[in-house]
Order: structure tokens, then sequence, then C-alpha cells
């Protein structure tokens, strides 16, 4: 039986990584003129790939690691840190600002692989969540729900890049920034709490 405490921690952490109202500006910045229809292939394409790209980490990721030596726990410390990194750039606008960034590219592209699926909704800070709740899960149900919260939250990013332009327009340049720095503080406590996970797992602490 999944504890509900387990879901409740893989929701949190996914969709604070993934941030898909944060996504939502941008993927108005990336396809800038374009029909509803095209904005939807674009948007559908992206998930689909960041989809893949999750699900291949959160199944082979931890044999990846063992393969190359790295313990589970020493990879909860380290992504632990990483996403207390991320956190802080939500709180500080950083985030905001470098993805904001990476919209300068030509727009005459199709941005569903580059840079909406990589790294935007399939970052570093999505796969080491992948991993490090995989890693968590007690049996394959645990893995099971693992990859069905990130289906969720990936389908939850594309419903909002559907209604991207009305929501932008709803929550303003203010609501959004409320709404990432209250994630954000929610990512670092959720980050701390992997860090103690790993050094409880490595037997540093007895």
């Amino acid at each position: 039986m999944i504890e509900t405490s387990f879901l409740i921690t893989a929701f949190a952490t996914l969709f604070v990584v993934v941030d898909p109202l944060g996504l939502v500006p941008l993927f108005i910045a990336l396809t800038p003129g374009m029909t509803r229809e095209e904005r939807r292939a674009i948007g559908l394409r992206a998930c689909f790939v960041a989809v893949g790209i999750l699900t291949t980490f959160g199944l082979l990721g931890e044999a990846v690691l063992g393969f190359i030596g790295i313990s589970m726990s020493a990879f909860r410390i380290a992504g632990g840190i990483l996403l207390f990194l991320t956190a802080l750039d939500m709180l500080f606008e950083r985030r905001t600002q470098r993805r904001e960034g990476q919209t300068a590219a030509e727009h005459d592209h199709d941005p569903s692989v580059f840079p909406l699926a990589i790294p935007l909704i399939a970052g570093p800070g999505a796969i080491a969540s992948m991993i490090l709740l995989v890693g968590s899960a007690e049996d394959w149900t645990g893995v099971l729900a693992v990859h069905l919260v990130m289906l969720v939250t990936v389908a939850s990013a594309f419903l909002l890049f559907l209604v991207a332009g009305p929501l932008e327009r709803l929550l303003g340049r203010i609501g959004t920034l409320v709404i990432t720095r209250l994630l954000g503080m929610l990512l670092a406590a959720l980050s701390v709490q992997f860090v103690i996970d790993g050094i409880r797992g490595s037997g540093l602490l007895g």
C-alpha cells in the first residue's frame, strides 16, 4: 500500500521543480504569432519528449548510478543540494531570468524539444527528482506511483499551455512572482529533507 505522505511528497517535489505556472509566460514568448493549433501541437510534442526523458531516468537512473559506483545516499545528498540551489534561484528570481534568457533563441525553429522539453520541463532538477523519488519507493507500486505523478505534473503543464494567454493576463507579473516564491520556499524545505535522508542512509549519523 502506497503511503499518502509519499504521494504528496512526490507530487509537491515534481510540481515545484517543473513549475508549470512559471512555464506559461515562457511558452508564450517561445511561440509568438502562432495559432492556437500550432501552440497546441508544440506543447504536446514538448510534453511527450519530457515524459520520455523523465521516464528513462526514473527507470534506469539508479542502475546507471550503481554502474558508475555512486550510492543512492550520495545521490540523495547531491540531488538535495541541487534542488536547494534551484529553490534559491526561485526565491531570488534568478531562475525566471535564466529561463527567459533561453527564449532569446530564434523563433523560426520548433522550440518543442529545445528549450521547452529540455531543459524547461525535463531539466536537471526534474531528472534528479525522478531518480531520488524512485530510489525512495519501497516497491514497484511506489515506482509506478512516481511515474503517474510525473505524468500528472507534465499533463498540468500542457493544460496550462492551452490556456497560456488568458492565464498570464489573469495572474499578471506580480501574481506569477508570488507563486514562484512560495513554491521556492516549499522546494527548499523538501531539498533539505532529501539531504537529511541521504545522510541517514549513508550511516554518518550512526
